[in-house]
């Protein structure tokens, strides 16, 4: 029996939403069309497909627009389920995709209880994850221009030889001193070195932001009940927990543990077992 009386599928993209609506029952999805990916648009899309005002389940799936949509339809009183792409069922040998199949197919299955839903973060939440996503990309960058530099001084013959490890305040100083014969690699030389210096400060000042954030986030006591743990810092802990969310919606641990990739599945083909 159907919850809803009707399923809509929307295929999003930067500017442009592609709707179709299934009503309950069986029959055949119908393509409502086009519209702007704005919150008018689709304002203006849920009175025109729901004259009546009765609750309507809506879906799209997870992707660079992120859940934005799905706060609009939800706070207007409506049923919006964000997908995990990479669960979305799909038809052997079905090599046709437009942005009017793909809605159709999503309201079909969406109707048919077959496509799976994502987690959505709430606004703090998403807030923190975003935080905690850019100093990890500010991370990315510094090893970057650290190797970078490292292959142009050993391009060169520039070897450190200190007793201290690379990065560290004596690997500078000895940079300092460091010097090449013709100006314009002193100058690359330089400009490395500086921006070495400026990832490395861009990541400091993201960890200084997750210090000052800890204490007012809801989720501050699962944090600091990681950084209980042997070798756990508060980087990694507010990371894993900003992924994570609330761990309360996991009914079990073994589920938890299926989410993070970390429960073993057996795999064994036909092929393989007549060859055994």
């Amino acid at each position: 029996m159907n919850e809803f009386t009707k399923y809509v599928g929307l295929d999003t993209h930067k500017e442009t939403i592609a709707v179709a609506i299934a009503d309950a029952g069986r029959t055949k999805p119908r393509y409502y069309g086009e519209i702007a990916n704005t919150p008018e648009a689709i304002r203006k899309l849920v009175k025109t497909i729901n004259p009546s005002g009765e609750v309507v389940s809506f879906c799209y799936e997870a992707g660079p627009c992120g859940y934005g949509i799905h706060r609009q339809l939800t706070g207007m009183g409506h049923d919006c389920a964000v997908l995990a792409p990479s669960l979305t069922p799909l038809k052997p040998g079905d090599r046709v995709k437009t942005d009017r199949r793909d809605s159709e197919s999503l309201a079909r299955l969406h109707r048919a209880g077959e496509l799976t839903a994502v987690w959505v973060p709430g606004n703090e939440q998403e807030a923190i994850r975003d935080l905690t996503r850019a100093r990890e990309d500010m991370k990315i960058t510094e090893r970057q221009v650290k190797l970078r530099l490292g292959s142009f001084l050993l391009r060169h013959g520039k070897t450190y030889d200190g007793t201290k490890s690379n990065w560290t305040q004596a690997h500078f100083r000895w940079m300092e001193h460091v010097k090449f014969n013709h100006p314009v690699q002193q100058i690359v030389f330089e400009e490395y070195v500086d921006t070495v210096k400026q990832a490395q400060s861009r990541v400091k000042s993201m960890e200084r932001e997750l210090n000052r954030v800890i204490d007012t986030w809801v989720l501050a006591p699962v944090v600091k009940g990681l950084m209980a743990l042997r070798g756990v810092n508060l980087v990694t802990a507010m990371t894993v927990i900003a992924e994570l969310g609330d761990i309360s919606r996991f009914q079990s641990p073994r589920q938890l543990m299926a989410y993070l990739g970390l429960v073993p599945s057996e795999r064994v083909s036909q092929t393989l077992c007549n060859c055994l």
